[in-house]
């Protein structure tokens, strides 16, 4: 459940094969191009539900783009992109202490502690911040040694 939802909040992806997958399922149920195309019509449904859940915000980029660049310098407008910035940060803050608690205590504070995701988070914080290591190969070592670790029986 919380490698689902982490990796749902971490990236577009599964939403857009979630999106795509009930295209396809639709296309290929109501059989748009007849029965002997099932194939097609799922495909090309799938193709034009990712493309519509994408246009609207290429859209709102290329039009709202140079008009977000004439503001600049404008305390109207500087003003609430900041508190919309602050905003966000603590969004993510909350959304990282929420993995925190159930990942470090995945019963709950009564439970035990999870020494083995701390001493992961902690490398991963580590190799970040002191040695500056490339965010996906510090995600992939952290998986690997995750993955060790479960099938060693350690976690």
């Amino acid at each position: 459940m919380m490698d689902g939802l982490a990796l749902g909040e971490t990236t577009p992806g599964p939403l857009i094969m979630v999106v795509a997958f009930v295209g396809f399922v639709g296309g290929y149920v109501k059989a748009l191009f007849g029965p002997e195309s099932l194939f097609l019509a799922g495909a090309v449904a799938a193709s034009l539900v990712t493309w519509f859940t994408f246009l609207p915000s290429f859209m709102f980029i290329l039009a709202g783009g140079p008009l977000v660049e004439s503001t600049h310098n404008e305390l109207k407008f500087t003003a609430p992109l900041t508190a919309i910035t602050a905003a966000v940060v603590g969004v993510i803050l909350n959304l990282a202490l929420f993995f925190a608690y159930h990942v470090l205590w995945p019963q709950g504070l009564s439970g035990r502690f999870d020494v083995a995701s701390a001493v992961i988070a902690v490398g991963a914080a580590v190799a970040l911040f002191r040695y500056k290591r490339n965010v996906i190969h510090v995600i992939a070592a952290c998986a690997l040694v995750g993955l060790g670790l479960r099938l060693l029986g350690l976690a």
